[in-house]
C-alpha cells in the first residue's frame, strides 16, 4: 500500500491498515528511524488498556518468585 505525502508533511493510512490495528483518531503513531528505514509504532490513546491482555498472565507472581531466588542466592 502507498500514500503520498502533502506540501505540509502530511499523509493518509490507508483504511486497510487502520481497520487491521483498529486505529482511530486518538491514537497516534511513533516514527522509528533504523538502519536506514522508516518503522511507524502505533500508540493508543490509552497505553495501558491497550497493553491489558498481551501478557501471559501471572507477571507478579513470576516477580516474587525470581526475588525471592535471588534473595536465596546471596
Amino acid at each position: 500500500m502507498r500514500s503520498t505525502i502533502t506540501d505540509r508533511g502530511q499523509t493518509v493510512i490507508p483504511a486497510p491498515i487502520r481497520r487491521q490495528f483498529n486505529l482511530s483518531p486518538a491514537d497516534r503513531l511513533e516514527w522509528i528511524i533504523e538502519n536506514g528505514m522508516i518503522r511507524v509504532i502505533p500508540v493508543r490513546a490509552d497505553p495501558i488498556a491497550a497493553f491489558r491482555g498481551q501478557g501471559q498472565g501471572g507477571s507478579v507472581q513470576r516477580l516474587l518468585a525470581e526475588r525471592q531466588q535471588d534473595k536465596e542466592r546471596e
